[in-house]
């Protein structure tokens, strides 16, 4: 039954989160702090993963195709599926809630324990709107990111693949480029989009509803990572089975 009572809350929290609006001269200037914070701040870490990885699943598809009769194309098709489809979406966002939910869950829940969140209670401000929103508005950003993540991922494959001897670049490009569909471009931003809301949300939850004192706000931020790790997770098999299985 606890765990009811925690998806009643979470959803109540989403709610309120959109009631009382805090006056938009203030607002702006969380969103931009959280803009600079979330978004802007995760683009190094994103890059560096992104570039190194795309290379290591050029070198492991290039050493695994040992027959001659398979084209060499295959690496840059086998490389743009893998990163668009699935590591840029899903395993970059888990990563992301290393980085992104830790933080949110351990700001939040620092001034759950200063009694910050009380004092803006008491001045009447909806303390859910005015730590929570901000957060949700900068990570609609969130794909902006993804798309760094894919471009480079695949750059990396490229520069794997041809510095490796595995491929030419003409043959790697080709492979980028064939059989293409561009919905699977829309099916992994529409999984972006929706694991956004997840690493705003879910942090934010455990972060705002935590109890103690400062040893908490580390455990606090541990669980949020779990749980949005789990939540991205199965919402990755459910979207993948809505929108790919046909």
């Amino acid at each position: 039954m606890n765990y009811l009572h925690y998806i009643g809350t979470y959803f109540l929290m989403v709610v309120e989160m959109f009631r009382k609006p805090t006056k938009w001269s203030v607002m702006k200037k969380l969103i931009l702090k959280d803009v600079d914070d979330l978004i802007i701040g995760s683009i190094g870490i994103v890059a560096f993963i992104s570039f190194f990885v795309g290379g290591v699943v050029t070198i492991q598809t290039a050493l695994n195709i040992d027959s001659p009769w398979i084209p060499k194309n295959l690496v840059g098709f086998a490389t743009r599926q893998s990163i668009i489809l699935e590591f840029a979406p899903t395993f970059m966002s888990i990563i992301m809630a290393g980085k992104v939910g830790s933080f949110i869950t351990s700001s939040i829940g620092t001034m759950r324990v200063t009694e910050q969140i009380d004092a803006l209670e008491v001045m009447g401000i909806n303390s859910l709107n005015y730590l929570v929103f901000p957060k949700f508005i900068a990570l609609t950003l969130y794909p902006f990111v993804i798309s760094i993540s894919m471009f480079l991922g695949i750059m990396g494959g490229l520069a794997a693949c041809v510095y490796g001897g595995y491929a030419t670049m003409p043959d790697y490009i080709e492979g980028i480029q064939l059989d293409f569909k561009p919905f699977h471009m829309a099916y992994a931003f529409i999984k972006t989009l929706i694991f956004a809301f997840i690493l705003a949300t879910v942090p934010s939850y455990h972060g705002y509803y935590m109890k103690g004192g400062a040893l908490e706000v580390g455990k606090a931020s541990t669980t949020s990572f779990v749980w949005t790790s789990v939540m991205i997770i199965l919402l990755n098999y459910i979207l993948t089975q809505l929108l790919l299985s046909q």
